[in-house]
């Protein structure tokens, strides 16, 4: 059976100094080849450091790095996989406070919910709009998003990394 092949962008918002050869580390043992990673001073923390990495693997691929670094102290990351045949494109974000986000991701970038998750969100709110508010945040990763934005806008100026289109 052939594999499928996709591709997709780690980038590191915030991690700590001392943590920058671990993670290079864990993603040389998921992508099994040596990786370069060019490190710069993270401004919207002190003392922490950014990077961004583009990676080529088997469908997969993306779980397997957002799990290789899930649950480090102060990191702060995201992990998109391309869409590919047969296979959603997808998205896992991780701060330390509130631990891992994984979502389906359209070719646009944005958070799909399926309707199996919509029913459940729909039938749990029980009419509260507040409740449903709340579940439809959760289900977009609304939270992940904010803690994140800071982080992302400042490394605005850093060197742009390109999602390819697929197909």
């Amino acid at each position: 059976m052939p594999r499928v092949m996709t591709r997709g962008v780690v980038f590191i918002h915030s991690a700590p100094i001392a943590l920058c050869p671990h993670i290079a580390w864990a993603l040389e043992g998921v992508l099994d080849t040596r990786v370069s990673l060019d490190w710069v001073p993270q401004p919207a923390q002190a003392g922490s450091m950014r990077t961004e990495f583009s990676w080529t693997g088997e469908a997969g691929t993306g779980a397997l790095i957002a799990s290789a670094m899930r649950g480090w102290d102060g990191l702060r990351y995201e992990v998109v996989e391309e869409a590919s045949r047969g296979n959603d494109g997808m998205r896992w974000t991780h701060t330390p406070a509130l631990g891992i986000h994984q979502a389906r991701v359209s070719a646009n970038g944005d958070i799909v919910v399926n309707e199996d998750r919509l029913r459940t969100i729909v039938a749990q709110s029980a009419g509260s709009l507040a409740t449903l508010h709340a579940e439809l945040d959760r289900a977009l990763g609304a939270s992940w998003d904010a803690e994140l934005e800071q982080f992302r806008h400042a490394g605005e100026g850093a060197p742009a990394t390109w999602m390819h289109k697929v197909g």
